[in-house]
């Protein structure tokens, strides 16, 4: 039972990371569902998102730590404020002018190179080590680039078709398409920024963490400051306040799901996960997304299916398998360490308290005999 138990303990990131990837297929799903509407603004609709998911976390948070009494002082407002606007604002601000400019398919592959771009930012901010000598090392490596390489086959290598079951269900064949820019440099370019952003945002999580280990108020103050900075963009850049009504559409569905899903249950996750793990761990789960939506598209949008797919796939679970070996190598090496020096200063301070003993029983003995002889002494007398 021990042994399970420390089991589940350790598949507990993994497992945690898994529900963000599926919560985040829903929500690739659901911004295709509604990129294809003409009168939906992707803007007004990230901005939507953040309010609801501010009314949902602030609440949680509330009640699930208030007995801790997290101290929020103006470093963790600070921490706050960025971590809101590069993992909230301008990542998904960033991601959906992408989408217009260079269409969803690049877009999508190009946010799979965050494991990649995450991996350069924990090495430059030492919360990763190389360590090319070592079969971890090694692995680790092997891992990431096998990740993005199937993502890539994924996304652009398709080959014969393959036919498996289908529902013949397409959601989004009413809407009329999005029509998007031709400007693909540009469009790559903003994509590559929602990397970097995403990235970034999971090195400041990771430091903001370690002071402040308080993962549903984290989120909860994200999404706050998330809020405040996208209802402004928002507000910048559309003017017509007929395109803020809420009506019972797909439109209020996206905001209200990615609101709890991608900004609520998936932040407290993702913090939780960077804590125990760090940021380039949970970096590594991100293609599994696109492997999830690559599915649910095939039963409900009719996509089809290829074999480009499959070998993109099978590529992005193995470089995830690889990479979650070698970590967990590099783990039970470390507390191998730990192990070997918490022995070695007990084994000092028990040899310091055996000295002492020693010198105590010593004094002691030369006490006795001082004692002896000196009674010896007055008998003679």
């Amino acid at each position: 039972m021990v042994q399970m138990g420390r089991m589940m303990e350790e598949l507990k990131p993994a497992l945690m990371m898994i529900i963000v990837q599926v919560g985040y297929a829903g929500v690739s799903i659901l911004y295709k569902v509604v990129s294809n509407d003409r009168g939906i603004s992707l803007t007004i609709l990230i901005a939507y998102r953040f309010i609801f998911a501010s009314l949902f976390m602030v609440p949680l948070a509330f009640f699930v730590e208030r007995k801790s009494k997290p101290k929020i002082t103006g470093k963790v407002l600070l921490q706050a404020f960025i971590c809101g606007l590069f993992g909230a604002t301008l990542q998904e601000n960033l991601f959906v002018r992408a989408v217009s400019l260079a269409g969803a398919t690049y877009s999508t592959a190009m946010f799979n190179l965050v494991p990649g771009a995450t991996f350069v930012l924990a090495l430059c901010f030492g919360l990763e080590k190389l360590n090319l000598g070592r079969a971890s090392g090694k692995a680790k490596v092997a891992g990431t680039v096998m990740g993005i390489g199937g993502a890539m086959i994924l996304t652009f290598y398709k080959s014969i078709e393959i036919h498996l079951w289908s529902t013949h269900l397409n959601i989004i064949k009413h809407m009329a398409p999005h029509k998007g820019s031709s400007n693909h440099i540009w469009g790559i370019a903003l994509a590559t920024g929602t990397c970097l952003s995403y990235s970034l945002w999971l090195i400041i999580q990771a430091k903001m963490s370690e002071k402040f280990p308080r993962a549903y108020t984290s989120a909860a103050l994200m999404a706050v400051m998330a809020a405040i900075q996208s209802v402004i963009f928002s507000l910048l850049m559309e003017r017509d306040w007929s395109r803020w009504k809420l009506d019972w559409n797909t439109f209020l569905l996206t905001a209200i799901y990615t609101s709890i899903m991608a900004s609520g249950v998936a932040w407290i996750l993702i913090t939780f996960c960077v804590r125990q793990k760090g940021p380039l761990y949970t970096s590594m789960f991100n293609p599994l997304s696109l492997v999830l939506v690559a599915i649910i598209s095939c039963f409900l949008l009719d996509e089809k299916l290829h074999l480009g797919s499959l070998i993109g796939s099978i590529l992005i679970i193995m470089g995830l398998y690889t990479f979650l070996w070698a970590k967990s190598k590099e783990l039970k090496k470390k507390a191998d360490q730990n192990n070997v020096e918490a022995q070695d200063s007990s084994a000092v301070e028990l040899k310091i308290i055996t000295s002492t003993n020693n010198s105590d029983h010593h004094h002691q003995e030369d006490t006795i005999k001082t004692i002896i002889i000196n009674e010896d002494k007055s008998d003679d007398n």
